[in-house]
């Protein structure tokens, strides 16, 4: 989960106001007892393989091992194996033994530059370079758990590939906490490299852990439900002079706190708000070097978080706008540049209604609720964006600790309770036999 870690957010609501979903599906339950006892055989499995990852954890676009370990695995589950998608990417692809859709399933497979901090005998020592400076890495925000409950799904598919009724499309995705500088990756580069086109899945499922639900308790939302999430950097250019001549020059640092505040007025004044939220965000001012100089320039740097992407556009032009009048209004100029970055992840609200089904049969109809919107970002939003997907949460917080303190994804102290993971991989089996499934009744 890349940029803003889902954190307190989910926890506006506490647990115990968090009502589960009254939604009567009609959709199909696919009953399986073969599915079933698989599931149980390979719960230990699935806590072998995160184990092994969370201790060899890789960053993004460096997957190198992670991609082997997969790759190997899925191979000896007779599936067609394609390697070195978006760099380190692994596709599986498993043929059912009965016609029918593709159905696609991702797991995101890198770690983040954090050095571990909790006390189990899998934890991490892996240390690597990032931005010129030697950092621990840790899979911080439970990618490891992903890959490991993704392959268990693989493990229980590919011994029931004669009764599927079409084809699964495992994607074990690299970057999704954001390529290296200067470099394309993620989602987003698997897309433009022809994925979707070469094996054309008719919907996406994804998953992730958080540490804001307790352990078994899955979370979603229909509609949008992750925020966009777009960086900016403005440069304010003045004329350097001495503090106490200001006249003697042009002051960048004052027109940088009046675009500061001028572009609060973009969310609270100037964009229908009524339609989803949005947020504008300073991270960073830099400018000057002594207390008696004005300087030459400031660097504003920030980052904008929206559900709506129609709003988003309007906040970009709005926002240039703003800072290069304001700017100008004192004699200085404003060059602002915007990176855009994820775009607003949507569940489809008719997979999100069919998925319910699948999600009570994993977890327990009392563990399954809706969760407020979330202003981190994923990059599953890009498959979302091309099919019809639906992305979900999987609480892994230890009964006995309270959601609302317990360490946050891309904290040196996240901890997953690895009960939850049997869950999970319950979960995504049972998305895509029920996919099936109701692709056959109609």
């Amino acid at each position: 989960m890349n940029n803003n870690p889902l954190k307190k957010t989910l926890i506006a609501l506490s647990f115990a106001s968090l009502a589960p979903l009254a939604l009567a599906s009609t959709a199909v339950l696919a009953q399986s007892p073969d599915a079933d006892k698989r599931l149980a055989q390979t719960q230990d499995d699935v806590i072998e393989w995160r184990r092994h990852l969370h201790q060899n954890p890789e960053l993004g676009n460096r997957e190198f091992e992670t991609a082997k370990y997969i790759t190997a695995h899925l191979k000896s589950l007779g599936m067609e194996v394609e390697t070195g998608i978006a760099h380190t990417g692994v596709i599986g692809l498993l043929k059912g033994g009965k016609p029918g859709p593709t159905v696609a399933l991702r797991a995101d497979m890198d770690a983040l530059p954090v050095t571990e901090q909790v006390d189990i005998p899998f934890a991490s020592r892996a240390k690597t370079e990032y931005n010129g400076e030697e950092v621990g890495v840790m899979h911080a925000c439970g990618h490891d758990t992903h890959v490991a409950m993704l392959m268990g799904a693989a493990q229980v598919l590919a011994g029931m590939r004669d009764e599927l009724a079409g084809n699964v499309l495992f994607i074990f995705q690299p970057a999704e906490e954001g390529a290296p500088d200067g470099e394309e990756g993620g989602a987003e580069l698997m897309l433009k490299e022809g994925l979707f086109k070469k094996y054309k899945p008719e919907v996406a499922f994804g998953q992730h852990v958080t540490s804001s639900l307790p352990v078994g308790v899955i979370g979603y939302r229909s509609g949008p439900l992750m925020a966009s999430s777009d960086e900016f950097r403005i440069n304010v250019k003045g004329r350097q002079t001495h503090g106490s001549r200001p006249w003697g020059g042009v002051d960048p640092i004052t027109a940088a706190a009046q675009i500061v505040m001028g572009t609060q007025t973009l969310v609270s004044r100037q964009i229908d708000i009524t339609k989803e939220p949005a947020v504008v965000s300073f991270g960073v001012i830099d400018g000057g070097v002594r207390n008696n100089i004005i300087p030459d320039s400031v660097y504003l740097n920030g980052t904008i978080r929206n559900f709506d992407m129609d709003n988003r556009q309007e906040i970009f032009k709005r926002l240039k706008v703003t800072a290069e009048k304001i700017a100008e209004s004192s004699g200085a100029k404003a060059e602002v540049e915007i990176l855009e970055g994820y775009p607003v992840t949507v569940n489809n609200p008719e997979l999100t209604e069919a998925a319910i089904p699948a999600l009570k049969a994993a977890a327990g109809a009392d563990k399954v609720m809706v969760i407020p919107k979330i202003t981190g970002a994923e990059d599953f939003s890009f498959f979302a964006n091309e099919i019809p997907g639906f992305y979900y949460f999987l609480g892994v917080t230890p009964k006995g600790t309270d959601p609302a303190t317990a360490a946050s994804n891309h904290s040196p102290r996240f901890y997953v309770d690895e009960s939850a993971l049997a869950i999970g991989t319950r979960a995504i089996t049972q998305l895509t036999l029920d996919y099936f499934a109701s692709k056959k009744s109609r």
